[in-house]
């Protein structure tokens, strides 16, 4: 019974995260085929800095177990299965020896311990810091491997003396499995290194960093990969052997794939540990907009958006911490109470700030609060100020998205919230589109595949489902508005001028 219910041929999608690696099976039609996948915990690492990093044997591991087991639980349908992708979290490199072996750590996007070495570019680049953004996509920032290589500069300079290659785990997977050293136009957009408009390796950031580019993988598109599996994984994954395999792709490029936001039409919000806001654009932008980056899913498709350090990391600590209502009465006292009723102002940068400010400095603040404000008073002020930060990214997006654009969210932590949902609508003046589907980074992959399969004529071709569209109200939208006013006075106050205009 449960045969005939989904289609041939099946995409194998990986996805390597900070939380675990996963491994599930799609079928033709773009749905889950339930009970083939697999899921196991990742490890990360934090130091004195808060700098996060994974052991790369570690993250290999894994991704070979859950590979192992959803091959085992797919069973004849593993004949039927036509091509395996994988998505990874994106900004991390880590060095490699010549025998193939890691020299370090894998270094991720959460670094506060390169800000000096951030600063210290800029002061060394003067004017010409403004171009990196305009020649990137990318701000000069602690979160991209400019700032990270300087610090391995400083720091372990005898990684550099061991290393023959540096790639990120996806590009190191893939090489693994393949033999195939590459880096899709897609990763190497998140580094900060790729020349956005010739999609090459940017030569004069290559000039100022300790590695050259013969140490850096080859770019390409989004197309299988000219290898098959290397005869030790074709022997332990037969089913595999002759399956065509498609290079590592960022995974926020393929949640908004998954999400239906692929043709530019709709801005995709996802919210779990952190969040981001992403819309499909033009890659050929003449000017970026100020605090905003722009990245790849192909070399056709920008990805137009923002990032912020804070999102359901910032919602479960409170959760730890505050003596909160059980869930379902801590979701119908917010859905009661009015917009920024509880006189508190919340900068919500738990571990410092990206976009729009990128200030590497900045941190959490609670003002406002007195003996009488109770954990909900608390609990409302960070899901509004989280949103707030959302405003100011979705509004330098604007100009660059079609009129009326709605917003298309998914993520664990605003769907078990319809009191934040609602709280998003109305602060963003635009409908919300909550998907009903929970794995849109694996769905993405699978569409892509699919697509260039041609099973399926395009990206956008089988659209998610969604669970409920929240509408926007235009009252509580404008108490919102004065509030997020407050918001951004109390960031001029504490952190002076932003990189952008905070008003």
């Amino acid at each position: 019974m449960l045969t005939a219910q989904f289609s041939p041929p099946y995409i194998l999608t990986l996805d390597l995260g900070t939380s675990s690696a996963r491994a599930l099976l799609f079928d033709a039609t773009g749905r889950a085929v339930p009970g083939v996948a697999a899921q196991i915990a990742n490890e990360p690492h934090f130091d004195k800095l808060g700098d996060l990093t994974f052991d790369l044997a570690h993250l290999t591991a894994n991704m070979v177990a859950v590979i192992d087991q959803t091959l085992a639980r797919a069973g004849t349908r593993t004949d039927q299965i036509a091509a395996v992708t994988l998505c990874t979290f994106v900004t991390n490199i880590a060095g490699i020896d010549d025998a193939g072996q890691p020299v370090t750590p894998v270094l991720t996007y959460a670094q506060p311990g390169s800000a000096a070495d951030a600063a210290a570019l800029r002061a060394e680049l003067g004017p010409a810091a403004d171009a990196v953004h305009d020649r990137t996509g990318c701000v000069l920032h602690s979160s991209y491997l400019p700032a990270r290589l300087r610090w391995v500069a400083r720091v372990q300079p005898e990684w550099l003396r061991q290393s023959a290659w540096w790639m990120s785990a996806g590009e190191y997977l893939i090489w693994q499995f393949t033999g195939v050293r590459a880096a899709s136009y897609s990763l190497a957009a998140w580094s900060g290194l790729l020349d956005r408009r010739h999609l090459v390796w940017d030569d004069l950031w290559l000039d100022r960093l300790p590695i050259a580019v013969d140490q850096l993988s080859p770019l390409c598109e989004i197309v299988p990969l000219s290898n098959h599996l290397r005869p030790l994984w074709a022997a332990r994954w037969p089913a595999l052997a002759r399956v065509p395999w498609f290079p590592a792709i960022g995974d926020g490029a393929a949640a908004t794939v998954g999400s239906g936001c692929a043709d530019g039409r709709q801005v995709a919000l996802t919210i779990g540990t952190t969040a981001a806001l992403r819309a499909v654009v033009s890659p050929d932008l003449a000017t970026l907009p100020d605090g905003l980056w722009l990245y790849r899913i192909t070399a056709a498709q920008g990805l137009l958006g923002g990032a912020t350090t804070e999102g359901g990391n910032l919602l479960a600590w409170l959760r730890a911490t505050l003596q909160l209502p059980a869930p379902d009465e801590l979701e119908r006292q917010l859905a009661a109470r009015p917009p920024a009723d509880h006189g508190v102002i919340v900068l919500p940068f738990v571990a410092g700030e990206r976009a729009p400010g990128w200030n590497d400095d900045a941190r959490a603040v609670l003002h406002g609060f007195t003996l009488n404000t109770a954990p909900v008073d608390l609990y409302q002020a960070v899901l509004e100020a989280i949103t707030y930060r959302f405003a100011l990214i979705f509004a330098a997006m604007a100009p660059s998205l079609p009129a009326g654009a709605s917003i298309v969210a998914s993520g664990g932590a605003l769907t078990a919230s319809p009191a934040w949902s609602q709280i998003v609508a109305d602060v963003l003046g635009r409908p919300l589109q909550v998907l009903e589907e929970r794995e849109l980074a694996c769905r993405g992959l699978a569409l892509l595949a699919l697509h260039h399969l041609g099973v399926i004529p395009s990206q956008s071709a089988l659209a998610p489902v969604v669970a409920k569209t929240y509408a926007a109200d235009a009252t509580r939208r404008s108490l919102h508005a004065a509030a997020q006013a407050r918001q951004t006075a109390l960031y001029r106050r504490l952190l002076g001028p932003s990189t952008v205009d905070h008003s």
